[in-house]
């Protein structure tokens, strides 16, 4: 079985939000809502990753931080995507399609086809 580690990224009273790697390769990320009945979380993982990856993720997130939060929540409701990371942004960040500016004359009207 992998090794997870989490390292936390943001919290507020309410939430916490977290990515995950087994110490060579980034997995994803998740995002955790607490609430005062249930932890409600969105599980991000790349597409690498098996359904049994997935779900021992999943017990690791539950024994690891949910059962931690205080107080503790008896639900867990996880929302899995799986993909790939396309890339992060951030304001200081160039945004994709800067370096080569586009005018929007690329698309032709249907009508001018006369």
């Amino acid at each position: 079985m992998a090794e997870y580690r989490f390292e936390r990224e943001a919290r507020t009273p309410y939430s916490e939000s977290y990515t995950i790697d087994d110490g060579e390769h980034s997995l994803g990320r998740v995002d955790m809502h607490f609430t005062s009945s249930a932890t409600h979380a969105t599980l991000i993982v790349h597409q690498s990753l098996d359904e049994e990856s997935i779900l021992a993720l999943v017990e690791e997130l539950d024994a690891r931080i949910v059962a931690s939060a205080d107080p503790y929540r008896e639900d867990l409701i996880v929302t899995v995507w799986r993909g790939e990371e396309f890339g992060v942004y951030a304001d200081d960040s160039p945004r994709s399609g800067d370096e080569d500016e586009d005018d929007g004359d690329d698309f032709e009207d249907e009508d001018d086809e006369d």
